[in-house]
């Protein structure tokens, strides 16, 4: 009776939560959320605006760019600078900008997520200390080669550049201080590993005039307005880390004059469990319609939008995959999103974003002079300026190509549904690209996201193919060489530095690891 009585309770908790997340608590819960992201941002206006995936990219419709700083990372005695997760480009557009504002959120009852409580400011310490590092060997190259009065001036103020750097690891109060000694004891060894793989220090001391330094404002953040200091006047590049959500950890009851709804903190978290196939950019597009909607009708808003997108999509041959939703256990609770069936891959390609202030307007990113590109199967399928694709994706996309035998659609899947699906196509995917690339015709790897599988075969693809230099030996330098994690890590940093969406998952790494130690690379 006691085990019945416990199941009992579990049970009627479930219910309770799911009723609680329904799909208008959500949305409502980021729409009032997203204000607060608003007033931040326009208090330093000529920042820009950034969403940490996936997350951030709820709260608000006027993100400049994304980025990728994972919770685990920062994560108790787990800490790690990860060189597959560099995201050296919003250091460099801090640099340009004088800093830049991340956004984020958490559903636990805490003010901050991880990523903003230690994996930025591991991030920022490490970046700053290896510019510092850089920084004086030049200065010590200098004082050798010094001739004369204007090498005299230039090492008098490189010495006093690299003398007021601030290399000290910024953490938020509430970090412990033995927390604390325990990551600064780690960062000369994440230096290192930042050294090795390759990583363009050289560009990013050009680019930053002053030291990053994390700073993080929530909705408790006591700020006075007619004192807010400008960007400009701080001795460091402010990275202003948002935590989009209310601290408390508890749903609370909110009414309007019309509705009443629930407030979830964090609801932009694990949007498989709850989005029913809408994404950021539907979202905000349709924002006033579903949030006036109130909650007895926003499920069906919801399945008219996103199934008009569908629609659009397959009527411009674009990838549109049907959301499937499996009838509720719970009868006459339409809200009940618990058996919500998730999308292989969230859609956030079409994220609107501000092209005309972004760095990174392309939606094709060529791999320096590879002649080769990666990116969506939904900007393939527009793309008229390559000679060849590679699709990646689990559908055929029409091509805009002369030659049929330049398209090659090589279907693969993440490897949460599949552990071997890319170390079987691998092989297939290299000989196609050696044929094209061998007659110098330039070539598009693409995938349904553009972050993960696209960017692990291409990863692929230059190892075996190309040298140290990004030139293509046709195997030489692979066939007489022993691949290792580091080396595999320093080609993926060479490729993230243009793609700066990249986003390898840990299980397709692993395959194209697989693959690369199995030997030369077949004929074709």
């Amino acid at each position: 009776m006691e085990n019945e009585a416990n199941i009992s309770i579990y049970r009627a908790a479930r219910t309770i939560k799911r009723r609680q997340n329904t799909l208008y608590n959500a949305l409502r819960s980021i729409y009032d959320d997203s204000i607060f992201v608003g007033e931040i941002s326009q208090l330093w206006p000529q920042l820009p605006l950034l969403a940490n995936l996936r997350c951030g990219l709820w709260y608000s419709s006027k993100f400049h760019s994304t980025c990728y700083f994972k919770s685990t990372d920062g994560h108790t005695n787990n800490w790690s600078f990860n060189t597959s997760r560099l995201n050296l480009h919003v250091a460099l557009l801090a640099g340009q900008k004088g800093g830049c504002i991340i956004v984020d959120s958490t559903r636990k009852g805490k003010r901050f997520p991880d990523s903003m409580s230690k994996t930025i400011p591991i991030w920022t310490c490490v970046l700053n200390r290896s510019v510092y590092k850089y920084r004086k060997k030049m200065c010590n190259g200098g004082v050798v080669l010094a001739k004369g009065n204007a090498s005299d001036e230039h090492e008098k103020s490189t010495s006093q550049f690299t003398a007021d750097w601030d290399c000290s690891l910024h953490l938020p109060l509430w970090v412990s201080d033995t927390e604390k000694a325990a990551i600064d004891d780690r960062v000369e060894e994440w230096i290192k590993e930042l050294d090795a793989s390759g990583a363009d220090i050289a560009s990013l001391a050009s680019c930053l005039k002053k030291p990053l330094r994390p700073l993080w404002i929530s909705q408790k953040t006591v700020i006075w307005l007619n004192e807010v200091p400008d960007h400009d006047s701080w001795d460091f590049t402010p990275i202003i880390l948002v935590s989009a959500s209310s601290q408390s950890g508890i749903i609370q009851n909110r009414t309007t004059s019309e509705f009443s709804w629930n407030y979830i903190p964090g609801a932009g978290d694990d949007e498989e469990s709850w989005a029913r196939g809408l994404t950021p950019n539907l979202f905000w597009k349709n924002a006033y319609d579903l949030i006036n909607s109130g909650p007895d009708i926003c499920n069906q808003k919801v399945a008219d939008i996103v199934e008009k997108d569908r629609v659009y999509r397959a009527q411009r041959g674009q990838i549109a995959p049907q959301v499937i939703l499996k009838s509720s256990k719970l009868s006459g609770n339409s809200s009940d999103l618990s058996h919500v069936e998730p999308p292989l891959s969230s859609d956030i390609s079409d994220l609107n974003i501000d092209l005309k202030a972004s760095d990174e307007s392309c939606t094709i990113s060529w791999l320096g002079s590879t002649n080769l590109a990666v990116g969506t199967s939904q900007h393939a399928a527009e793309e008229r300026n390559v000679d060849c694709i590679l699709n990646c994706d689990q559908e055929s996309i029409t091509v805009c190509l002369s030659n049929a035998e330049a398209y090659f659609h090589l279907p693969m899947v993440n490897s949460k549904l599949d552990r071997f699906s890319l170390l079987r196509n691998l092989p297939s995917a290299v000989n196609f690209v050696k044929l094209n690339i061998s007659k110098g015709k330039t070539l598009l790897i693409c995938c349904h996201s553009g972050e993960d599988i696209s960017v692990c075969v291409c990863l692929a693809i230059l190892t075996s193919l190309f040298d140290d230099e990004g030139i293509f030996d046709d195997g030489k330098s692979f066939n007489q060489t022993r691949i290792t994690k580091l080396e595999m890590r320093r080609r993926l940093v060479f490729i993230c530095k243009f793609a700066s969406n990249a986003r390898p998952s840990r299980g397709n790494l692993k395959q194209v690891f697989s693959f690369l130690g199995g030997g030369s690379v077949d004929p074709v």
